[in-house]
This record gives C-alpha cells, sequence and structure tokens, in this order.
C-alpha cells in the first residue's frame, strides 16, 4: 500500500527537493512495495507475451530475408530491408535486452534465460551483461563510473572536462549512431587503457578473443551465409543486410540517448555511491533517466525503454509491465517532489542534440549539485 504524503511545490525553476533520511527511506519502501506487488502478479500472461514477441521476431525476420531474394525489384528489397530492420530492432530491444536482464527467468525456459541468451549483434551478451547490466544500472549517470556517459567518446554532461577532441564530437556521434552495436561490442574492451599502457597485452587479448568470435560468427551470417544461399541475388541481400543493420544501430542509438541524455537528466559525482541508500538509488534512477511519451508501437520498437525511469528502477520486471506502473511512478514522484522526466520523441532528441552541440565547445566543468539526505 503507498504512503499517503503531502504534494510538495517546488521553488521556481528547481526540478526535484532535496530529501532527508527518512523520506528516502519511505520512498524505498513505497517503490519496492511496487515492485513486489508487480513481480507477485507474473504469470501466464506475461509467458504469452513474450512468447509472441520471440515469434514476432522469428517470422518478421524470414518474410524479411525471403523479399530480399527477390531483391532486384526495388519493392520487394525495400520491403525486405524494413521489414528485417524491423526484427533486428525487435530481437535487441524487447526480447534480448529484457530476457538478458532477468526478467523471464521465473519462466524456466532455457531459450529466456538472462545469463545465457545470446543476441543478433557484433557484441558478446556476456560483455553487454558486465557494461550494462552490472555498471551501468548499478552506477547510472555516475562520473567516472558508468562508462555508457559518452561512451567514452563524447562530452554530454558540463561536468565533464572540456578538451579540444570534443570539437569533432557531432561527426563522432553521427559515427556511433550508424555504428552502435560495434561501439556496444568494443566498449568493455577498454582499448584507451591498453593504448595507454594501463592494460596489459595479455588481459586485452583474453578479453578480445570471445569478442573476435562473436564478430567473426555475425559478419559471416549476414554478410557471407545469406547472400551466398541467395546466388544471384547475392548483391541486394548483402546490401538489405547491411542497410537492416543500420536501421538498427540509429533506432538503438536514439533510444538509448533519450532515455539518459536529454535536458533534465543529470550526472553524478563518484561520492554520491558512498554508502548509499536503496531510497537514495532510487531517487538517482529517477533524476539520471528520461521517458518518451507515446503509443504502443513506441514502446514496442523501443523494448519499452520509453519508459526509461521504470527500467532503471525496475530492470528485472518484464518490461511490458512498465506501461502499468509508469502512472503510479510518476504519482510517487510528484507527492514527494521529484522530476519526473517525460516528452515526446522530438522534444527528447532535440534535446540529446543540443547537449552534443553544444558541449563540443569549450566551457568550464561544474560541480554537479548533490541532492542527498540531509
Amino acid at each position: 500500500m503507498l504512503l499517503k504524503k503531502p504534494r510538495f511545490k517546488l521553488p521556481q525553476g528547481q526540478k526535484s527537493r532535496s530529501l532527508n533520511a527518512a523520506e528516502l527511506d519511505m520512498l524505498a519502501m513505497e517503490l519496492d512495495a511496487l515492485r513486489q506487488q508487480t513481480l507477485s502478479e507474473l504469470g501466464e500472461h506475461d509467458a504469452k507475451y513474450i512468447r509472441k514477441i520471440v515469434a514476432s521476431v522469428r517470422y518478421t525476420a524470414m518474410a524479411g530475408r525471403g523479399l530480399l531474394f527477390l531483391g532486384w525489384f526495388p519493392p520487394a528489397w525495400l520491403a525486405g530491408t524494413t521489414l528485417l530492420g524491423i526484427a533486428k530492432i525487435m530481437e535487441n530491444m524487447e526480447l534480448a535486452h529484457n530476457v538478458m536482464h532477468g526478467q523471464y527467468d521465473w519462466m524456466n525456459d532455457p531459450a529466456l534465460q538472462g545469463k545465457s541468451y545470446e543476441w543478433d549483434t557484433v557484441g558478446t551478451s556476456d560483455n553487454w551483461r558486465k557494461t550494462h547490466n552490472f555498471k551501468h544500472h548499478t552506477y547510472t549517470n555516475v562520473k567516472g563510473m558508468d562508462d555508457d556517459v559518452g561512451y567514452g567518446l563524447l562530452r554530454i554532461f558540463p561536468e565533464q572536462r572540456w578538451h579540444p577532441f570534443y570539437l569533432g564530437q557531432p561527426l563522432y556521434a553521427l559515427t556511433l549512431a550508424m555504428l552502435f552495436q560495434w561501439g556496444v561490442a568494443i566498449q568493455d574492451l577498454e582499448i584507451g587503457k591498453y593504448l595507454q599502457g594501463r592494460m596489459s597485452k595479455q588481459e586485452f587479448m583474453a578479453r578480445w578473443q570471445p569478442t573476435k568470435q562473436k564478430i567473426i560468427k555475425q559478419l559471416f551470417k549476414d554478410y557471407v551465409f545469406f547472400p551466398a544461399i541467395a546466388g544471384p541475388m547475392a548483391i541486394p541481400v548483402f546490401l538489405g543486410n547491411l542497410a537492416a543493420n543500420g536501421m538498427r544501430n540509429l533506432w538503438t542509438f536514439s533510444i538509448i540517448f533519450c532515455g539518459h541524455f536529454t535536458e533534465d537528466a543529470e550526472l553524478f559525482p563518484k561520492s554520491v555511491v558512498e554508502n548509499e541508500s536503496r531510497g537514495h538509488w532510487y531517487y538517482r534512477q529517477i533524476r539520471g533517466s528520461s521517458n518518451l511519451s507515446g503509443g504502443k508501437l513506441l514502446h514496442l520498437l523501443s523494448g519499452n525503454l520509453s519508459h526509461q525511469i521504470e527500467h532503471h528502477l525496475f530492470p528485472d520486471i518484464p518490461a511490458h509491465r512498465y506501461a502499468e506502473l509508469a502512472p503510479k511512478v510518476q504519482e510517487i514522484c510528484a507527492r514527494y517532489g521529484i522530476h519526473y522526466n517525460t516528452g515526446r520523441f522530438s522534444k527528447q532528441f532535440g534535446q540529446v542534440l543540443w547537449r552534443i552541440l553544444r558541449h563540443s565547445l569549450p566551457s568550464q566543468p561544474k560541480m554537479a549539485q548533490v541532492v542527498q539526505a540531509v
């Protein structure tokens, strides 16, 4: 049961109010209760949902690849590429990402186990579980601890120290968007550390070997096997696979950046995680995340990361449940005086682009305002 608290009226221009230790504990109690209630309701409805997603991915990909075999006819090539791109988006976003969070472990289906699922991208699932499930979700938007902040390439927040390298970041951002699966694939390699001599060759090669094997396997499937069995249609099949992967990369980049780098998303110093309570962890997740308002198609194709706030609060709850949780979370935020960051895609993505452009230019790094228990 939700604990009733008075609503707070924030001063002009202030997004969120400071919470004391007792309020943070109460916030944790409310959100924990909401999580437990939802987990207790999981059942056949949720199992049927994810199995429908598995079937949709499979048959959409089959239809797309089948049409690409008629690829010398432009309408067939366009339709096939679009369907294959949608299948890849759904597999990465609504299926793989959510399954790898363990959202469906309770089903005891070997094909849907979070620790063993391998997804359709050049990066390994093991690396993703480390960089995303552990690092990013534990240290969301903590400077120097969350590798997703700019992906080691971009200056997104004014708290990041400026360097002339960042003058080119509009180009870097475009390149990252087009090749996003490759950025994810090499993220855990920490190539910069190796080049700077802060990682041994032995450690780097140990990280590189599984990544190399996955890259070879993925490239062979998309750019050798399917073009080869297409015979005279090899070229349009090759190009269709290339374009479908490009569609998936651009869309994934856009959704992920909208979820973390809008105008109101905040960056935190390392000090926030020292003796951090569960309530403050919840509080930080809300302040570091952004939602997208929209219809069911947007939620589906985003893997329900359009509800990024709910995902960061409850990463192990099946994502299709976030739509029903969102109004409850928003109501809790309103009562505690916490800013609930949401907006349409065009608004949120526009803010992301502005951040990329604005922070490519010199500016004095500022200290983040740390709103902790007082």
